[in-house]
């Protein structure tokens, strides 16, 4: 049954807090699977594994290792693959360069990240390293559009056991503010190729120079091409403007952004914020700022780091500081801002979980206050304006009764990939941008400045065909309320439009299906779920990845334990575990405490969709078995409350592994489908539910105490396994 060379199935290797849970659930997993003949594999796609990868000529035999996500890329292209992908890191530049300076700790002879590239050597390396940043494997990985939904059991859990909400003021000052012209949904252009076309991007200077800043694009018949920019003037006008009015308010001041996911382009939005709100002192200190290797893209805490010792500059930065608006904080405790990391505040999970504080975010007093949410760019701002100015109508959402959104979600083939595709530039000097077919034809063109952010992003026409098609079987499952997000006024969903309406009529379904605004969507399906009824969000890549953090937050507390299913177009499955992120501050708690709270449950779903998909591709009905077992397991965690606490001292993630096992083994051992696997796991599970006294004890023993990983983005897995397996008798089972 199993594969020597692709195992049955794959289990990727990541970062952060779920690869620590997966040196605990991993081998559990393995044991079991080999009962049904079912090998279970793993590819490395974290960050530093994707650093080692791409530098195998200054590294040792010893150190070297595959591109993994290479690979992997090339699995989901077949019908075998079979992939249960974790939550990684999408590298912001100070992640990445943190994680090359501990690898080179390590001895891994690794070339420094040049933030000001000059050589060609430089400029090599530099371009090496940014194929690593940001959301460089979910591109890679998603040959299939998005289905994500809460599992039947979890929703329920979470209607019977509702988290608690913030209370919503009619008068609350909390409100979003973004560009009304200038920004990227402003400027946008869209036109869908009548046939197979190549294009280059050219920027033409004011002075007749010609810079080409792309060449080779290609691409098929029916393909969606856009481009657009954002004004860096605007920006810097918008900026300045609700940062004073942020402090006539008395409100936080909080800029949501996605310098992670997008690569390029969130960034350097997030550095001019960083220099806005710092005016003076750039404006006096600029030049010596620069000298000192200042990037105001990396970041406050990095500016901090690289003017310490200069007396002069830090109390203009601290009297600029006092003078300000005061700002959401990221950890009041810790004195760090939201201006202090870029990768720290991603606007999925921040808006998310400002609303459902009450909207409420913590100032540098340690104190809840009302916020400005600045999200400069106004194509999904609506979604969260809406969503806040709902809650002011009619108060705070009771998750016990609430419904629920589903998702489908366009993003097959790298749809949509805006800021993250390798067609985003900070315009040099001014000019015009144009995108150049390859029999000449200009298919779009802007006049744009010095420090304007242009970009381009495309979708072809397979991946929307293959997301209608999938919303249409979504919807006939559930027979419930189904919105298009897409907005007509927008030039990227009018082109959509023209793909999707012909397609609902060709298949008889039209009456099934709305098209509305995002604005006027996300109004219409908080009255749906308010309701207590399902609605289903169609939409594309990003407002996918928003959305499946939103209503899931409000709905469940958190978007890890999300169900999520990638039908692969080429008939394999991709199965992604949630939308949690990979959690550093759950990292940081078991550093210090050995506790770690993360929450598998999205593995666990995962776990159970990947068996039941290889029991239908390969007749394999023992991981059929094996499947079903492992649902009835997650009902177990759900019902007996075994989820992990957030407090050290109690039930954290190892303790939720040991009762899935014991739940696995023991719904194996009472099933009457398969009488080998139940001989085969009436002894396990008798033996995990005999030595429970003795296994919790080992657990809860193991907390209280620093631990040693041997690495945060690189760790030891000699280390890792003995703080993340700390239960001798549990291994002994296992084993």
């Amino acid at each position: 049954m199993a594969d020597n060379t692709t195992p049955d199935i794959i289990y990727t290797k990541v970062d952060e807090a779920p690869e620590l849970a997966s040196a605990s659930f991993l081998p559990i997993i393995q044991k079991f699977a080999t009962a049904a003949g079912v090998s279970v594999g793993t590819k490395d796609i974290s960050l530093a594994g994707r650093i080692i990868a791409t530098f195998p000529d200054v590294l040792t035999d010893a150190q070297r290792q595959s591109d993994d996500l290479a690979e992997l890329g090339q699995l989901v292209k077949t019908p075998e693959a079979n992939v249960i992908k974790l939550p990684n890191i999408s590298a912001s530049v100070p992640q990445l360069v943190a994680a090359i300076k501990e690898l080179q700790s390590q001895g891994y002879a690794l070339p420094d990240y040049p933030e000001t590239p000059a050589t060609d050597t430089e400029k090599a390396v530099r371009a090496k390293y940014d194929t690593i940043k940001g959301s460089a494997v979910n591109p890679v990985l998603r040959e299939g559009n998005s289905d994500r939904r809460a599992a039947k059991a979890v929703k329920s859990y979470a209607q019977n056991n509702p988290h608690r909400m913030g209370d919503w003021s009619a008068d609350s000052k909390t409100r979003v503010s973004s560009m009304s012209g200038g920004d990227f949904f402003s400027n946008e252009k869209s036109a869908t190729l009548p046939s197979e076309a190549t294009a280059k991007i050219v920027l033409v200077g004011n002075d007749g120079s010609e810079t080409i800043l792309k060449d080779g694009l290609s691409y098929p018949a029916g393909t969606v091409v856009d481009a657009t920019f954002m004004s860096a003037k605007a920006l810097g006008a918008f900026l300045e403007d609700e940062i004073a009015k942020t402090k006539a308010e008395g409100t936080l001041f909080s800029i949501h952004m996605k310098a992670t996911m997008m690569k390029v382009s969130d960034p350097i939005i997030f550095g001019h914020a960083v220099k806005t709100f710092l005016k003076p002192v750039f404006d006096k200190y600029g030049d010596e700022m620069t000298a000192l290797g200042v990037n105001p893209n990396s970041g406050l805490g990095d500016l901090l780091a690289r003017v310490d010792g200069n007396a002069e500059i830090k109390a203009a930065i601290e009297a600029t500081m006092a003078d300000q608006p005061p700002m959401y904080m990221v950890d009041s405790d810790k004195g760090l801002t939201n201006l202090h990391v870029p990768s720290d505040v991603i606007i999925d999970a921040s808006m998310p979980a400002l609303i459902r504080a009450g909207g409420k975010g913590w100032g540098p007093d340690g104190a809840e206050h009302d916020a400005n949410c600045v999200i400069p760019d106004n194509s999904y701002a609506p979604v969260y304006d809406e969503t806040i100015k709902f809650f002011k109508e009619t108060g705070k959402m009771n998750p016990a009764t609430a419904g629920t959104v589903q998702n489908i979600g366009l993003m097959a083939q790298k749809a949509e990939e805006y800021g993250s595709h390798p067609t985003t530039f900070e315009i040099p000097h001014a000019g015009t941008v144009r995108m150049i077919l390859g029999d000449g034809t200009v298919l779009h063109e802007h006049a744009v400045d010095a420090g304007d952010i242009w970009r381009s992003a495309s979708t072809r026409k397979a991946p929307i065909e293959d997301w209608v098609q999938l919303a249409i079987d979504r919807q006939k499952a559930e027979g419930c309320e189904a919105i298009f997000w897409l907005d007509a006024n927008r030039a990227h969903d009018a082109e959509l439009i023209e793909y999707v309406t012909p397609l609902l009529a060709a298949k008889g379904v039209a009456d099934r299906f709305k098209i509305m605004a995002p604005r006027e969507a996300t109004r219409a399906s908080f009255e749906t779920i308010t309701a207590g009824n399902t609605s289903i969000a169609i939409t594309g890549n990003v407002l996918r990845d928003y959305l499946t953090d939103l209503f899931p937050i409000l709905e469940l507390a958190t978007s890890a334990k999300m169900l999520s299913i990638v039908k692969l177009m080429n008939g394999g499955g991709l199965f992604e575990t949630g939308a949690g992120g990979s959690a550093p501050k759950h990292v940081q708690q078991l550093v210090e405490q050995n506790h770690l709270r993360w929450d598998s449950l999205g593995e666990f779903c995962a776990l159970g969709e990947s068996l039941q998909f290889l029991a239908d591709a390969r007749g394999n009905e023992k991981a059929r078995v094996l499947g079903k077992a492992v649902d009835a397991a997650t009902q177990g965690i759900l019902d007996n409350n075994r989820s992990p606490s957030r407090k050290v001292g109690e039930p954290d993630n190892r303790d939720s592994h040991y009762w899935f096992a014991r739940y696995w083994a023991e719904a194996l051992a009472a099933q009457s489908d398969d009488a080998d696997l139940a001989a085969h796991f009436a002894p396990i599970a008798k033996g995990l539910a005999d030595n429970e006294a003795a296994i919790v004890a080992e657990l809860a023993a193991a907390q209280g105490n620093p631990a040693d990983l041997g690495g945060y983005y690189h760790t030891d897995p000699a280390k890792t396994a003995e703080v993340m397996r700390p239960s001798a008798t549990l291994n002994a089972i296992i084993s």
